[in-house]
């Protein structure tokens, strides 16, 4: 059987609304509700359905941030993973992490681990990259199945349908592979409470990037945060032929 390994990843709660910081350095992000990004979810999700397939053996979720990750952590140990590894990173530092520092960092924990699967959500609904599956394929140097609306196991070998612009393409890849979890591949389950109950037992490793030999320095800098133009108020016109006037 296979073993699993889940990237989550914990952003502001996509129902909050967005507010900038007054300095412009980034997003206002104390006393904001926080969870698991949607993705990810669905990507725990699948991991949880192999394993009760007998599928998958162990499922191990990975969450790169500060302490508060851990709570992201608890929430995949409550779905159904078996153990979870926190791989800290200052609060201060999370605004020039990017991809590629992640994609080393799972590609490093999936090579210790011997994971034969990794999956992720296909991108992060704070920064939209859409880059970390793939890049942690190229550091693997494995195929990769992005963007997944289905996926079926069948022995050393994934079939996994993908949602491209103007319809699907189905690829076979074999194992290890990196899979990124599209919207439609599945509909996470919630925690029950005595699943809940259990996760505060599940054990979560705690590393830094320097334990796992990976440079995170920011390759980027921010220079500024703005909220988006204010959109323009609609007009009443009486009829189509002033609005072919206008727009003419």
């Amino acid at each position: 059987m296979a073993r699993v390994l889940v990237g989550v990843k914990r952003v502001i709660d996509y129902a909050v609304k967005i507010r900038v910081k007054p300095d412009k350095s980034g997003v206002v992000t104390d006393g904001v509700k926080h969870s698991m990004n949607p993705f990810d979810e669905i990507a725990v999700e699948e991991a949880v359905r192999m394993k009760e397939k007998k599928i998958a053996s162990e499922i191990i979720a990975v969450s790169c941030g500060p302490a508060q990750s851990q709570e992201t952590l608890r929430t995949a140990l409550a779905m159904g993973v078996d153990r979870g590894i926190h791989v800290e990173i200052a609060a201060g530092d999370l605004n020039t992490i990017q991809p590629i520092h992640i994609s080393k960092i799972l590609a490093k924990l999936a090579a210790d681990e011997k994971a034969d699967i990794v999956i992720v959500g296909k991108q992060a609904i704070d920064d939209d990259s859409n880059q970390t599956a793939q890049m942690t394929a190229a550091y693997l140097d494995c195929p990769q199945g992005t963007f997944a609306s289905k996926v079926e196991v069948n022995g050393k070998e994934l079939t996994v349908t993908r949602e491209i612009d103007g319809g699907l393409e189905t690829v076979k890849v074999q194992l290890p592979a990196v899979l990124s979890a599209d919207l439609r591949l599945n509909e996470p389950r919630y925690a029950t409470l005595p699943n809940i109950m259990k996760a505060k037992k599940k054990p979560i490793k705690k590393v830094t990037p320097k334990d796992l030999g990976v440079d995170v320095s920011p390759r980027i800098e921010i220079v500024s945060v703005e909220d988006p133009p204010v959109r323009q108020a609609g007009a009443i016109i009486p009829d189509v032929d002033t609005l072919y006037i206008l727009k003419w």
